[in-house]
Parts: structure tokens; C-alpha cells; sequence
């Protein structure tokens, strides 16, 4: 059997260290990593990755272009921005390098997170929290005639991977009316799907916007002011892909119009937005700090995903999560 070599610039430490060293061997990890760094999408330079035939973390772009034998590339994050390019995939395929991501890991954390999200805006959980205790507020009998359930309300969902399979599982017991817009539809999904061309009809009748596109060229901006303004007015908007596929400047507008009635974000661009940004003061506009996919035994079940797909890629089977 051929030994292989393992380059991670991930940080692991105690026994999630040891899961990974002890069901990788016999072959052998290059480590790479500096202590903290579990996902971080800033690698340095790591000259060791020339001598790996796997990676497993953030390998910088250039460092995978200036290797001779690396195979399978494994990030250890949802996203792969920085890899979605047509010269990054042009290289891959005349290689013959395998990508993979790890969204399986992140999947069910970022769907709770969205679906927390979405149960706050109907029960109206800011403006009650608000209120706390004081019943004597006319306040008080606003919010219990303003709240509502998910029941029977519609949702489009931009994007159709991991995270919106989940989604759409938790919200099912809700008998809500689900559309997904997939850039190309392929026959096989559990809801009605449309294409980007077909999004602004179905906006007008969206109670929930659910934002899940990836970061690139074909996604910057691609929620802006038309977009927003096709909504039905007092709809809610969700985001918890990238920051980049939203033109903030137009959200801002939509909420202070109250075209759109409250803005649920995870992800924004920059992360995170300075002091004096107008979203920061913006009408309903609540911002959670890129944790969506956080969870308390996040790096156990990222490496508990790489050895399956490690498992998979020794046998010659199909790889979990594969980009290209």
C-alpha cells in the first residue's frame, strides 16, 4: 500500500488530534497549522504542502498551483470562494484534483440558525424582549395582534445545497410554500424550483427571503435594488451565505422604506462592519456574527468528515461534498 501524505494547517488539539493522527495511520500528516486557526480562510505560505498528496484545511491557492503531486484538497470550511474560479478549475480538472468542502459539517447548525431566525421575526421576539415584563404597556396587546405563526407562509430560497435541504426539513411540519431558485433545476428536488430569471415573479409573494448563495463572480450583489423592491412589501430578508452577494446599500433603503420588514443577517461585507456603518442602524436590522455554522464540537465532526471522505478516497468511492 502506498503511504500517503497529509498536509493540515489546521489547529487540533488533545484527543481530536489524536482521532485524526491515529485513524490516518500508517500514513503520515504534515502540520501546518498556527494554534486557533480551525477555519480561517487567511492561510500563510506553507511550503510543506509541496510535499503532501492531501490537504486538509485552507491551503493557499498559489501553493496548490505550485505543487507537482497533490490529489484531493479538503477545506474545512462550507465555502470555497477563493476556488471558484475558471483558472483554479481549469487547473483541477487537467490535474485531475478533487475539491471538497466540509458543508455537511455546517449544514444543520446554519439551518437551526436560519430557522431560529425565522421563528424570532413571526413570534416578534426582538420587540417582546423588549417589553419584558411590563404589562401594562399598550405595547404588549400590539405585539400579541402583530404575532404570527410560519403556518401556511411562504419562503423562497435562493440557492438549493446542504443548507436548504436541511432548511426545508425543519420547515415542513409547518405546511409552508416552499420555492427554491436553483441556477439549473434538475428535476430531482422536494419543492418547486425556478431559475434566477424566474425570481422576481416569486418574490412578490414571499413572506421569507432566504438568502444561502456562495460568494462569487456570478452571485456579488446579486440581491440589489431590484430584487428588494419585487419583494412583497413587509417581507422579511434572511442572509447566512456571503456578505458579497447583497448590495447592503439597497437592503439599507429597503429597510428604512419598510419595503422589506426586517433584515436577519449572519454574514456581511466586511465582517465585521465598522462602527459607523448604516446597516448597524438600520430599522429591524439584526446581525448575528458569522456563527451560524458554529457548533461546541465543531472540529471533531470536521475531522470525523475528512476520515469518512479519507475512507472514501482510499477505496476509490464517491467523495462527500465533492466541488470537482
Amino acid at each position: 500500500m502506498q503511504t500517503l501524505t497529509i498536509f493540515t494547517d489546521i489547529s487540533l488539539e488533545g484527543e481530536t488530534k489524536d482521532l485524526l493522527v491515529n485513524n490516518v495511520a500508517p500514513h503520515g500528516i504534515i502540520w501546518g497549522g498556527k494554534k486557533g486557526s480551525l477555519i480561517s480562510l487567511k492561510s500563510e505560505t506553507a511550503p510543506a504542502l509541496a510535499d503532501a498528496d492531501i490537504a486538509f484545511g485552507q491551503p493557499g491557492v498559489s501553493e496548490i498551483f505550485a505543487t507537482s503531486h497533490l490529489r484531493w484538497v479538503h477545506l474545512s470550511s462550507a465555502g470555497y470562494t477563493r476556488y471558484d474560479t475558471a483558472e483554479f478549475c481549469k487547473m483541477a480538472k487537467d490535474r485531475k484534483l478533487a475539491l471538497t468542502t466540509s458543508s455537511s459539517v455546517y449544514a444543520e447548525p446554519c439551518a437551526e440558525h436560519l430557522f431560529s431566525f425565522m421563528l424570532a421575526q413571526v413570534r416578534r421576539l426582538p420587540a417582546a424582549l423588549k417589553t419584558r415584563n411590563d404589562f401594562a404597556k399598550a405595547s404588549r396587546h400590539q405585539l400579541r395582534s402583530t404575532s404570527t405563526t410560519l403556518q401556511g407562509q411562504s419562503v423562497v430560497i435562493l440557492g438549493f445545497g446542504t443548507i436548504a435541504r436541511h432548511l426545508i426539513e425543519l420547515l415542513r411540519p409547518f405546511n409552508m410554500k416552499i420555492v427554491a431558485m436553483r441556477r439549473q433545476p434538475k428535476g430531482d428536488e422536494s419543492v418547486s424550483t425556478i431559475t434566477p430569471k424566474e425570481l422576481l415573479p416569486a418574490l412578490a409573494n414571499a413572506d421569507h427571503v432566504v438568502n444561502l448563495l456562495p460568494g462569487n463572480d456570478d452571485s456579488s450583489r446579486f440581491m440589489a435594488g431590484p430584487q428588494f423592491a419585487a419583494m412583497k412589501r413587509g417581507a422579511a430578508f434572511y442572509n447566512i451565505g456571503r456578505g458579497t452577494t447583497v448590495d447592503q446599500d439597497a437592503l439599507n433603503e429597503a429597510l428604512h422604506s419598510g419595503q422589506v420588514s426586517a433584515a436577519w443577517l449572519d454574514v456581511t461585507e466586511p465582517e465585521p462592519l465598522p462602527a459607523d456603518h448604516p446597516l448597524l442602524s438600520a430599522p429591524n436590522c439584526f446581525i448575528t456574527p458569522h456563527v451560524g455554522g458554529g457548533h461546541a464540537n465543531e472540529s471533531e465532526m470536521l475531522v470525523r468528515h475528512f476520515l469518512e471522505n479519507f475512507r472514501r478516497f482510499l477505496n476509490e468511492d464517491s467523495l462527500l461534498d465533492r466541488v470537482f
